[in-house]
């Protein structure tokens, strides 16, 4: 069962550390460094296992949020049918393949049907899915179906633009070049002049 965190236990990182997993962790990055032909007792080594083993905890933390609820928590009933744009919200995230970074910005747009959500939470939700082992296509529609299934608007849309260190420290080492994924619901989906809009409202050409 997920552990939900409260937003004031998010905010005191001590919640997020768990002294036997720091533990277990730590000694797994110790037996790494080994097999790296590394010394994990010279003196500039000898707290990175722990730093580790709590920088992942840290990185991975959204594995113990639910993203719907961060949204229902904030849930209120609003008459308003026009487009709600939150954009350039930052993400950083791991790489499933390579745990490797990840990172962009995502851009989020949705039309209400009877209730909005207050604006903060929206960025919640990107960091609750991006703070696990992701792949860029999964996450954008994760974000997509949450915002959907907790709100039930007339339409969602989100674009994600994003560097993958996996691609440009290793194997094709190409440096600048960026992914951009985009998942739609409803009106976005349907609706060409809709889905323009939100695309001139982020900055971005459809074309």
């Amino acid at each position: 069962m997920t552990q939900v965190l409260s937003a004031s236990e998010l905010q005191d990182e001590s919640n997020i550390y768990k002294e036997e997993l720091t533990s277990s962790i730590s000694a797994h990055v110790r037996s790494i460094l080994g097999l790296m032909n590394e010394n994990p007792e010279r003196e500039g080594l000898q707290k990175t296992p722990e730093r580790v083993a709590k920088a992942m905890q840290f990185l991975l933390k959204g594995y113990n949020e639910d993203p719907e609820e961060i949204l229902r928590a904030a849930t209120f009933h609003e008459p308003y049918r026009q487009m709600i744009v939150v954009k350039d919200i930052e993400i950083y995230s791991l790489c499933e393949h390579h745990m490797l970074p990840f990172f962009g910005k995502a851009h989020i747009g949705y039309i209400p049907r009877d209730h909005i959500t207050g604006l903060s939470k929206l960025p919640r939700v990107v960091d609750a899915y991006a703070r696990r082992l992701q792949v860029q296509e999964r996450l954008t529609t994760q974000i997509k179906d949450c915002i959907q299934k907790t709100l039930n608007p007339l339409g969602v849309a989100v674009v994600i633009e994003a560097q993958h260190m996996c691609m440009q420290m290793r194997g094709v080492q190409k440096q600048h070049s960026f992914t951009t994924t985009s998942d739609f619901t409803g009106a976005f989906a349907n609706n060409i002049a809709t889905r323009e809009e939100f695309f001139n409202i982020i900055g971005r050409n459809m074309h």
